[in-house]
């Protein structure tokens, strides 16, 4: 999961329409019941005990351990009497990665009053922005754009006008947060995130983009950002969308260093760009940086499994589940008897093996479901979704018939709970039937608990919800059962700092998985509600995906049915 800090269960699911409860399609037959119980906790943990293997080597993509998990998973697929859901009739969707690992020296800013150079990895981070041998900003301008967002609804403009080409803008992390009636006030919107600033700033013709790291405004510590940002990175093959030449990270203290450079002040300048009237800030320094890249083709695949449904007219729409079965592989270097592999248990064995589980479970209905269910494990995540950014480019079938995404990743390895968390409730018809399955279990609904960050954006639900195939995403409850009020919050906070992206991500024999087959089972219940549900899902009225939807389902009116 790139830069996601919870890997307690992370969960993105869409809905039917409401309506649907009231016509009785929420009712958990005796048939569901039953299939349910194929989900245990010794099926979960021998997926993840495979998958998160040293013998896989991190899964990175594109190695000897990605290839082996694809295997693993279509064989799984095959063996549950899945169809190959790939659109040439395979299990694997078959496509090339660009791998390029940079290697920069040091980051030089100069301006009449001195010049202060930061060192790789302790004070920044810097990638590549473009596919080829070299990267560079020679003497490039430094501009601060505070959050560098443009956001008509709001009448937000960062940029205001200004001629930014060729120059390298620094930025704020997050977005506005002061005022409750702008950018949702302290929940993170898709602005906040880092791949939106930098595809901004490639937007305006900048060379370069440098985001200020806090751990704040992240939601996780520089340390997740040196695991997640060097070595080899991923991206699809380029477009012609603009591109910078670099996008770089730095620490809040360097950054400091170069704002007393230019004679300002980082928190002025912050307090300024929480304010509509904010203008672009010519700082008066210059960055110099260079890059060797190692660039290659790296093959890689989604992996698709199909449960045909058993309707006649429905069975041509789909429900999609999806995990990333990708992690981050091993570390380019290590001391002498260090742990280098990136195992990834739960980033994202283990949503990987809920994923498996619940086609289990659908296999074990006497009769499929009305609508199919299209299972699949994609490639890249940590990469910037990339595995699910060419699913949905690529679809077996088209976006508007596919009528929800129930993206598994993480899973709960603390026990029961009396909750579960649904982030971005009242974004579509997802709360009526989360709230009617959790209701079977005893459980209650709650909204995001950590808004601030921003997870309806970050893994690979976001790319389907894109083409407005309706999702939202729902975290683990919080409330554990047997546990004092709090505990869950401090568990999770423990989890970001010690083993969010590190090594130290394996599984563990103790592990209390009773809360992930709990969780697995309202998975595959909820997603059961939605194949048999007499319409599909709908964003509500005026959501940011609607438009999208409305145009995919559009896109339909006369195509030939398949």
């Amino acid at each position: 999961m790139r830069l996601l800090p919870a890997h307690l269960p992370v969960l993105f699911v869409a809905l039917s329409s409401a309506s649907a409860l009231a016509a009785g399609a929420l009712t958990v037959t005796p048939q569901e019941k039953v299939a349910e119980q194929a989900i245990t906790q010794d099926l979960l943990r021998a997926h993840v005990r495979f998958l998160a293997s040293d013998l896989l080597e991190g899964r990175g993509p594109g190695t000897r351990g990605d290839a082996l998990a694809q295997e693993y998973i279509a064989t799984q697929f095959e063996g549950l009497g899945l169809k190959p859901g790939a659109p040439d009739g395979g299990y694997l969707q078959r496509f090339d990665l660009v791998g390029i690992n940079s290697h920069p020296g040091g980051m030089a800013f100069q301006a009449k009053a001195g010049r202060v150079e930061l060192k790789p990895r302790e004070d920044f981070i810097a990638v590549s922005g473009v596919q080829a041998p070299e990267a560079k900003l020679d003497a490039s301008e430094l501009v601060f754009v505070g959050y560098g967002i443009v956001a008509p609804e709001f009448q937000w403009d960062d940029f205001k006008g200004a001629d930014l080409r060729g120059k390298t803008l620094v930025i704020l992390n997050n977005d506005p947060e002061d005022d409750p009636r702008l950018f949702a006030g302290k929940a993170r919107l898709w602005y906040g995130r880092w791949d939106y600033k930098y595809e901004q700033a490639a937007k305006t013709g900048a060379a370069g983009a440098i985001i200020i790291h806090t751990t704040p405004s992240a939601g996780y510590p520089w340390q997740v950002v040196r695991t997640s940002w060097t070595g080899e990175q991923f991206e699809l093959p380029a477009g012609d969308a603009p591109r910078l030449q670099v996008k770089a990270w730095t620490t809040e203290d360097a950054t400091k260093q170069v704002m007393a450079l230019a004679g300002q002040d980082l928190d002025a300048l912050r307090a300024a760009a929480q304010k509509r009237d904010f203008r672009p800030v010519p700082l008066g320094v210059t960055l110099s940086l260079r890059l060797t890249n190692e660039v290659r083709r790296r093959p890689t695949a989604n992996v698709l499994g199909l449960l045909p449904g058993s309707d006649p007219a429905l069975a041509k729409e789909v429900v999609l589940y999806s995990a990333h079965h990708d992690h981050l592989g091993q570390k380019d270097e290590g001391k002498p008897g260090e742990d280098v592999i990136y195992n990834g248990a739960l980033d994202n064995a283990a949503g990987v093996a809920a994923m498996l589980s619940v086609a289990r479970a659908f296999t074990a209905l006497p009769t499929p479901p009305r609508r199919s269910i299209l299972f699949a494990a994609v490639a890249a995540e940590e990469y910037g979704l990339l595995g699910s950014a060419y699913l949905a480019g690529h679809p077996p079938v088209p976006p508007g018939r596919i009528a929800a995404n129930i993206n598994v990743d993480g899973g709960n390895v603390l026990g029961r709970t009396r909750d579960i968390t649904v982030i971005g409730l009242g974004k579509s018809s997802l709360d009526t039937f989360v709230t009617a399955m959790a209701r079977t279990q005893g459980r209650t609904v709650k909204a995001d608990q950590l808004s601030d960050r921003g997870f309806f954006y970050r893994s690979d639900q976001f790319n389907f919800a894109r083409q407005g195939i309706p999702a939202a995403y729902f975290g683990s409850g919080m409330d554990f059962i047997g546990r004092p009020e709090g505990w869950g919050r401090e568990q999770r906070g423990q989890w970001e700092s010690k083993h969010y992206h590190q090594p130290s991500d394996e599984i563990r024999p103790e592990w209390d998985l009773s809360g992930a087959v709990e969780d697995t089972r309202l998975f595959f219940l909820v997603g059961a509600q939605v194949a048999k549900a007499p319409q599909m899902p709908v964003w509500n009225k005026g959501d940011e995906f609607e438009a999208a939807r409305l145009k995919s389902l559009e896109a339909l009116k006369g195509a030939p049915a398949k």
